[in-house]
């Protein structure tokens, strides 16, 4: 694959592949994935996974649905927002016509599990659920949902406790979430910052994800290009070898986001470049 996609093309491209009832499309599989979502599709399962997903809305709004606290919950993500979710947390993405918003998670442990779940009405009662090892989320879904159409319990709408775990494979999150904010606010609120450093994280310590948005104002190419406003180029891997700023920061936490600034403010989601643990993570 190119080091930079044109993600606007790249969209258009593959619009047919935004189907129901997953409907997904993988831009990149290694270390990272990176995938963007279409819509319409509003769906009554909810996922669970033992690592982060970030959320940016590159066109409409979008509301995703969890449980919180042992409570449903709903987070309007809006055009031009990011939100990071924590793991371990259920939630059910909802996503209207004309759509389209990018979605990245770092690749499954080997030993890790993942869980597709539907509960009793408006309630965080466990009406199904389904766990397993995740290697194409995409592919992965569609049977384990077409089961549940198929199922006693969605005929009657009762469960089967016979069929539930007694305990999940993990302890789920109970942690409260953040609020959805604005990147370009974001970018807004920390020129200052950037004009004085080479990076920014834009989530602290809170979470396994490292986002940095990487500041270079003098970097020759082939890594930074005078990109146009948006979204518009993703970087899915490095060259080698490395600019030093970006090789020292390789080595650190599981999942690793630079967010890439060129040359004039303002500017908004223009590249992303995933980067993963050397420890075998």
């Amino acid at each position: 694959m190119d080091l930079l996609v044109n993600v606007r093309k790249w969209i258009e491209e593959n619009k047919t592949a935004f189907l129901p009832p997953v409907c997904n499309k993988l831009m990149h599989r290694h270390q990272l994935n990176v995938m963007f979502v279409g819509g319409p599709n509003e769906r009554k399962d909810y996922h669970i996974e033992e690592g982060e997903e970030l959320f940016y809305q590159v066109k409409g709004d979008m509301c995703l649905k969890i449980i919180e606290k042992g409570k449903q919950k709903d987070i309007v993500i809006r055009e031009g927002e990011m939100f990071l979710l924590p793991a371990r947390i259920p939630h059910s993405p909802q996503r209207y016509t004309d759509t389209v918003g990018l979605v990245i998670e770092r690749e499954r442990l080997k030993t890790e599990i993942d869980g597709l779940r539907y509960y009793v009405g408006e309630s965080t009662d466990v009406l199904f659920e389904k766990w397993f090892h995740c290697e194409d989320l995409g592919t992965q879904l569609i049977p384990i949902i077409q089961e549940f159409f198929n199922s006693r319990q969605y005929r009657t709408g009762k469960p089967n406790p016979d069929e539930l775990l007694k305990e999940t494979p993990f302890p789920l999150n109970s942690t409260s979430v953040m609020e959805p904010f604005s990147f370009q606010g974001w970018l807004n609120n920390h020129r200052g910052e950037m004009k004085q450093k080479n990076s920014l994280s834009m989530f602290g310590d809170n979470f396994e994800t490292e986002l940095k948005y990487f500041c270079s104002w003098n970097q020759p190419e082939p890594y930074f290009h005078p990109f146009p406003l948006g979204l518009n180029q993703l970087a899915l891997c490095l060259p080698a070898p490395a600019p030093p700023a970006i090789s020292q920061i390789r080595n650190t936490n599981i999942m690793q986001i630079l967010l890439i600034s060129v040359f004039s403010f303002p500017v908004c989601l223009n590249s992303i470049l995933g980067a993963k643990s050397n420890q075998g993570v």
